[in-house]
């Protein structure tokens, strides 16, 4: 098939980038359009997702449809167990991915799409909730749903007024403000986003120091009564360059590290005890400090170990190292 051959305008740079910004200036008025007309209409929409049992069925046709794929995958990755549902394929049999406890989200710009009709009418039948994201106040969809969300009347920026662009934009954005008032309102937390994005950058930036530090059998511990010769044995087997010093009752009382050994050279080092080379009140953390913090920390006091401290009681020790191997730094 050959593609259709147009004229070439030959437009000037300065030309293009005007008509880059005609689009952006006529965009984010359309965004600040939508925003002043949010009311009622979009609070019972939240507060119809928050008390979804199910999950968030999001559907629209042609350009609509590939705005509610990313709706659907916003609200999943925050929070909202949501999915896609082609309106084409809903009629094939994909009617039955939706169940009694969901809620159905619905965008099509003159709210008549064609393809939409058989999943509204399964919403009316087993009375699943509808919210319609459309143009049309009067229309078919908008008619039908149970909350509706218009769009302001703003052009299309292409130079037919035909193809999605504002619209879209629109829908797009009202899809992120669903999804950000409804992890407001359901108290969705930093370790509630991590568990929904464990990779990448994102599941790095909130990764917690218990997660990388080392406990149990690995922590370098000895008593403020032991001998330095026990000392050297601790630090030596556990390979962290240094010991954490617990008082009788287990708390931390201190650190040596292999500063704190050259700086008590002189005399018998080894006859002394740890609480005689120990450092006291150590820089320490506690076990849920995300580990960029951590990271901080150390860059900041020149140091490449903290123990890590709950209730006072040492319960890990963390590396730069372990950073490192976790992508932090």
């Amino acid at each position: 098939m050959e593609h259709i051959k147009t004229k070439q305008a030959n437009l000037s740079d300065a030309e293009l980038l005007a008509a880059a910004e005609r689009v952006l200036i006529a965009e984010s008025k359309a965004l600040l359009a939508l925003k002043d007309q949010l009311g009622a209409s979009f609070i019972k929409a939240v507060k119809t997702l928050v008390a979804c049992k199910g999950r968030a069925v999001v559907s629209g046709m042609g350009k609509s449809g590939h705005v509610a794929r990313k709706i659907a995958a916003t609200l999943a990755s925050t929070g909202t167990p949501a999915l896609f549902v082609h309106p084409g394929e809903a009629s094939h049999g994909d009617l039955g991915m939706i169940v009694a406890d969901d809620v159905v989200i619905a965008l099509s710009n003159s709210g008549e799409t064609a393809e939409l009709t058989d999943l509204v009418a399964y919403t009316r039948r087993f009375s699943i909730p509808l919210i319609a994201i459309t143009a049309r106040a009067q229309s078919a969809l908008a008619s039908a749903a149970d909350v509706t969300l218009l769009l302001p009347p703003e052009p299309e920026i292409c130079p037919m007024g035909l193809a999605p662009t504002t619209s879209t934009t629109m829908m797009l954005a009202l899809g992120d403000a669903l999804a950000v008032a409804t992890l407001d309102y359901k108290g969705f937390t930093a370790e509630d986003f991590r568990n929904f994005h464990p990779g990448g950058k994102l599941g790095k930036i909130l990764l917690r120091v218990n997660e990388i530090m080392h406990g149990d059998v690995n922590l370098p511990l000895a008593k403020e009564s032991d001998d330095m010769a026990h000392v050297l044995v601790v630090m030596t087997e556990k390979s962290f360059g240094c010991a954490g010093i617990v008082d009788a009752k287990g708390r931390m009382a201190g650190i040596i590290t292999d500063g704190d050994l050259r700086r008590h050279m002189q005399g018998d080092l080894l006859k002394k005890k740890a609480a005689e080379v120990m450092t006291k009140n150590p820089q320490t953390i506690a076990p849920f400090t995300l580990a960029a913090e951590a990271l901080k920390i150390l860059n900041d006091n020149k140091r490449t170990q903290l123990f890590v401290v709950e209730n006072g009681i040492p319960v890990g020790v963390l590396h730069i190292h372990d950073l490192l191997r976790a992508g932090i730094a």
